[in-house]
């Protein structure tokens, strides 16, 4: 297997949830790269980056892409975003 390279890409949100609507935002816009990995995408505070809070479903459907919405959504999972 080829070895894989994660960017860091840093943002600042003032907090968890305004950090994690922030990559949702960034993360669905960015998924027209097919290299782009959502469910991987995470946020941590600035001073604990080892403790992370998954922002996507990590779950894969079927054809490999993962599903769009939120960490720990209720229901099943979509390739379309919920309003």
């Amino acid at each position: 297997m080829p070895e894989r390279f994660v960017i860091h890409l840093p943002l600042v949100a003032a907090g968890l949830r305004a950090a994690q609507r922030l990559a949702r935002v960034v993360g669905r816009w960015i998924t027209v790269l097919p290299m782009m990995d959502p469910g991987e995408m995470t946020v941590s505070e600035e001073d604990q980056q080892f403790l992370r809070h998954r922002v996507f479903c990590d779950l894969r459907m079927p054809g490999g892409r993962r599903c769009l919405l939120p960490a720990d959504h209720d229901g099943e999972c979509s390739r379309r975003v919920r309003r």
